[in-house]
């Protein structure tokens, strides 16, 4: 029969005996409820606007209450703005030769907003708890009502079907109505339970009626039991629970069973209940543990960044590792679960102000960087109106040397800002290569050779072809060698055949490397190494190319620099929103992969260009 009883007691068959342990069972859930669960870190980035026209927001009548821990997190973010924007002022007035003693900060009119909103809020939450306070008053009024009503049935001398079907009314009637004030529950509730057993009791009802409505319950109720039981089963604690207050729910909306039934099933389910509660009890007690030493974890971390040494960070490269280790810091925090709720917000705030000084300080160094860039771009510019003034010379030798000279001071000369970087370093390479291919025509003798080593190099291209399959890795690579070093013994090919006998050399020898699946870097590397040793066999103009190769590559390497900082920048922004950033962590971290290889392998060629210079000093 259903009827609504509270929570985790069966009210329709309670003796008092069952009432007492009832009531320790619900004292004993309400103490197990799961600890709150810990507020977002962080919120958007929001300037005081965007703060009072999110609280604005929730004034309107229309709209949800807000939660206690979602408004006090927008006012402490609207203080700490404030507080900023005071500590700046101050700092302005101080600066400005001010007494600090006699600094009082501006008013600021938003402050007046912000105090209206909350006590909107305030007023709007207050106005909501009333009204559910006097729901609940008038809930009272209507089960008591009800309860009189029950009383009146089991002092009738009506008909007993008119009856039982009043009765069957009443208790869907007081199903209907929902929370009453909690500290009247348990009289209203004990005062219906008299009056329904009454009801059953005293009342001579039909007996065929009552035995179907016990047997229909015991079914019921049975049920009940082995489902609960079940649940010892569940490896999911909380879920378990959450099952067991449904299952509760349904126990007492059942009515009664046979009289002589009813201590014994009511035992077999409060035995599986407090099984299930014991478990849930048990697995908070864990988690609380488990929070104290994320919050030591936290600590730690906190201390390695308060410890960091700025003054010991005097170049790009320091800078850059040190960044690597507080990113990495940053994604270790992300990996550390809940700390106890008091000191959640301290903890946060303080590793947050850590990380907000260091990439503060690196913003200042980066900008002191920055005008060593603009001098660089002074010099280079100096270096480029030379070149310019050289570049018709026809004294070749004393030209060719001079040329030589300012291609060395270039190299010398740090990075310019990237937005001059590709014209500068266009107009400057423009002027000597002009140079160059001038000198170059007035050797005409020299085209004759180029084209015999034209016909020398694509015969070793199909000697490489050639190469028998059959031989062992080690051979074919001998063999390879061989022709590589050949290859370098000849001289230039005309310049607009240079690129395509190039790339004909190497896709021959690259099909051999990709059989025997040599490593594609270290190919590379090897082949360049192999093309220096050929263009450091001539002189000036060769030496020329080097240098220029040398800057075309450190020009690339400062790009792929500035654009790791740029995703290295971007993983800072991605690690502090936690939320639906993991795809696009991944992918940028496959990127920042891809270019620090491409460095190391542009280092490791500049580093064989300085070589191949340094002897031919």
């Amino acid at each position: 029969m259903n009827q609504s009883l509270d929570p985790m007691i069966n009210k329709e068959e309670t003796t008092e005996k069952e009432l007492n342990e009832q009531a320790e069972i619900v004292s004993s859930e309400e103490t197990s409820a799961a600890p709150a669960t810990e507020e977002e870190q962080t919120l958007p980035p929001m300037d005081k606007e965007a703060i009072l026209e999110k609280l604005k927001d929730f004034t309107v009548p229309d709209a949800a209450v807000p939660s206690r821990a979602e408004v006090e997190a927008l006012k402490q973010a609207f203080y700490r703005i404030r507080s900023k924007e005071t500590e700046e002022e101050k700092a302005k007035y101080i600066a400005d030769g001010n007494e600090e003693e006699s600094f009082t900060p501006s008013a600021d009119p938003k402050d007046d907003v912000l105090k209206t909103y909350l006590g909107e809020i305030k007023a709007k939450r207050a106005r909501q708890m009333a009204e559910e306070e006097s729901q609940k008053e008038e809930n009272y009024q209507k089960k008591l009502a009800v309860i009189e009503a029950i009383k009146a049935l089991t002092e009738s001398t009506d008909d007993f079907n008119k009856l039982y079907k009043g009765f069957k009314d009443l208790q869907q009637q007081w199903n209907d109505i929902k929370q009453v004030p909690a500290s009247k529950e348990k009289d209203l509730w004990r005062d219906y339970q008299r009056y329904t057993e009454v009801f059953y009791d005293l009342i001579k009802i039909n007996n065929e009626f009552r035995d179907y409505d016990f047997k229909k319950n015991l079914e019921l109720k049975i049920a009940i039991c082995e489902a609960t039981e079940k649940l010892d089963e569940e490896t999911d604690i909380v879920s378990a629970f959450h099952q067991l207050q449904n299952f509760h729910q349904q126990w007492r909306e059942i009515g009664p069973v046979a009289k002589e039934l009813r201590e014994e099933l009511w035992e077999r389910f409060k035995t599986a209940s407090t099984a299930i509660n014991k478990k849930y009890q048990t697995h908070f007690e864990s988690l609380k543990g488990k929070e104290e030493e994320n919050l030591e974890k936290k600590r730690a971390i906190c201390e390695t960044l308060s410890a960091i040494d700025y003054s010991a960070l005097t170049s790009m490269k320091l800078w850059d590792e040190k960044s690597k280790e507080v990113i990495a810091l940053q994604a270790e925090w992300k990996t550390i679960g809940f700390v106890p709720k008091k000191y959640n917000t301290q903890i946060f705030e303080e590793f947050r102000s850590f990380c907000d000084k260091f990439f503060e300080k690196k913003s200042e160094f980066f900008k002191g960087v920055k005008e060593d860039m603009d001098v660089n771009l002074e010099k280079k510019r100096a270096l480029c109106e030379r070149a310019n003034q050289l570049k018709d010379s026809t004294d070749w030798k004393k030209t060719t040397d001079e040329m030589i000279a300012i291609q060395k001071e270039w190299k010398t000369i740090g990075p310019v800002p990237r937005k001059y970087s590709d014209t500068i370093w266009k107009e400057f390479v423009t002027a000597c290569d002009y140079f160059f291919e001038q000198k170059k025509k007035n050797t005409s003798s020299q085209k004759d050779e180029e084209e015999a080593n034209l016909k020398a190099k694509k015969e070793i291209i199909e000697k490489v072809k050639a190469i028998d399959t059959a031989l062992s890795a080690d051979e074919v690579i001998a063999e390879i060698r061989k022709y590589t070093d050949e290859w370098h013994t000849i001289g230039f090919v005309p310049f607009k055949e240079k690129d395509k006998i190039y790339k004909q050399f190497h896709e021959a020898v690259d099909a051999h490397y990709d059989r025997l699946k040599v490593d594609k870097t270290e190919r590379r590397l090897d082949a360049f190494k192999s093309n220096l040793e050929g263009i450091a066999k001539g002189e000036g103009g060769n030496r020329r190319l080097l240098l220029r190769e040398r800057d075309r590559l450190l020009h690339t390497y400062n790009k792929l620099k500035s654009d790791l900082q740029t995703y290295e920048n971007n993983m800072n922004f991605l690690s502090l929103s936690s939320k639906g950033a993991s795809t696009l962590l991944k992918d940028v971290n496959i990127k920042i992969k891809s270019l620090r290889d491409e460095m190391e392998l542009i280092a490791k060629k500049v580093e064989a260009i300085d070589k191949s210079l340094d002897s031919e000093e």
